[in-house]
């Protein structure tokens, strides 16, 4: 598909995070291959399924003890479009993580931004390390609302007018502001996943409190429920152990 003509296009904006499971080789039984191969060797599928209760309870052994290596042998990709600003943070995560993300270098960055919707809460109170975020009023939701998109507007003109003069891509984009939506394939293991989810959600069963930014958070709880159908006995020890990763 070829990009549209910088003049035609025209800023949207946009509240939701995109999350799609794109490809995966990812099962419990990955889990318990890896784990039993030092004691009994390799093993059949059929093997590992004779015995329900006695996978469950060793997946759960596994994470409760630390053990994390068995957690690594699978794979999943996602495609994920979300604003700049979320894939900045993202990419603290790198061990188990690989990264591509659509190029401003190579083609025409699309006029699609984020403008929060009235779940987002905007206001902070308390200093670093130990603040809360609380609802904003109406007056404060429609400021933020209405400065994003004008703020946005004028950013995106600014970007077609120097690439209707010729300016390359890779100049112009220098204009375009961190809430701009962009798109990536990330491909991590369930260990590294489980790393990034204990950091960028909060969870009711967690021993150890994170404070993540909302708009990461909603991308974490969509892959979350995206791996807890590929690995339900995995997914159930993460959570009964705390979620802290092995």
């Amino acid at each position: 598909m070829t990009d549209t003509p910088a003049g035609d296009l025209k800023p949207s904006f946009r509240s939701e995070v995109t999350v799609e499971l794109v490809k995966h080789s990812a099962a419990d039984s990955d889990v318990l291959w890896a784990a039993r191969v030092s004691t009994a060797g390799e093993q059949s599928l059929d093997e590992l399924k004779k015995d329900p209760e006695r996978s469950k309870g060793l997946i759960n052994y596994l994470m409760r003890d630390r053990h994390g290596s068995p957690f690594e042998h699978n794979s999943m990709t996602f495609f994920i479009s979300a604003p700049i600003f979320v894939f900045r943070e993202f990419m603290r995560h790198r061990v188990g993580w690989s990264y591509n993300e659509e190029s401003g270098r190579y083609r025409e960055l699309q006029p699609v931004f984020y403008v929060p919707d009235e779940s987002r809460k905007l206001v902070q109170e308390g200093r670093p390390g130990k603040y809360v975020f609380v609802e904003g009023t109406q007056a404060q939701q429609e400021l933020v609302g209405r400065v994003m998109e004008d703020s946005y507007r004028q950013a995106y003109e600014a970007y077609q007018e120097m690439l209707a003069a010729g300016v390359a891509r890779e100049v112009a984009r220098a204009v375009l502001p961190v809430g701009l939506f962009s798109s990536m394939y990330a491909t991590c293991n369930a260990r590294s996943l489980m790393h990034f989810l204990g950091l960028r959600t909060q969870h009711e069963l967690a021993k150890v409190p994170s404070f993540p930014q909302r708009e990461i958070e909603m991308v974490g709880e969509k892959m979350e429920a995206e791996w807890a159908k590929l690995m339900p006995l995995t997914y159930a020890a993460f959570n009964a152990n705390g979620r802290v990763a092995p």
